[in-house]
């Protein structure tokens, strides 16, 4: 599975990790997992450095209209993103751009940046 993810209750916690060819629908998938887990609230990690997405300018606004429609469920955690330049960073800017600006939502080059400014983002 492209993408796989843990959601950690205990720590309030939500690690992702995408690698290889990633489509829409495994990213809907994690994100009807998050709602039903009830782990929206909770900080998210997601590595994207071996991911390759092929997500198309619609695909790309499905997404942004989901994650509009999740606004209304705040509260809504902190998502530190990990990607190198390239197709992986560009799609996470455009999903900032489309429906993080409600929350802390940051890209990094660097895991343990990463891990660094989540672990400093307050819980929700």
């Amino acid at each position: 599975m492209p993408v796989r993810f843990t959601i950690d209750h205990d720590k309030r916690y939500v690690t992702v990790r995408a690698t290889g060819v990633v489509l829409l629908d495994e990213v809907l998938d994690y994100f009807d997992a998050l709602v039903t887990q009830n782990a929206m609230p909770y900080r998210k990690l997601f590595d994207a450095r071996e991911a390759q997405p092929q997500l198309s300018d619609d695909d790309v606004m499905v997404l942004g209209a989901r994650v509009s429609a999740y606004a209304e469920m705040e509260p809504r955690g902190p998502i530190a993103t990990i990607a190198p330049p390239g197709a992986a960073a560009d799609v996470i800017r455009r999903f900032m751009n489309l429906g993080g600006a409600a929350r802390a939502i940051r890209l990094f080059d660097s895991i343990d940046e990463a891990r660094e400014w989540l672990a400093g983002q307050p819980e929700t």
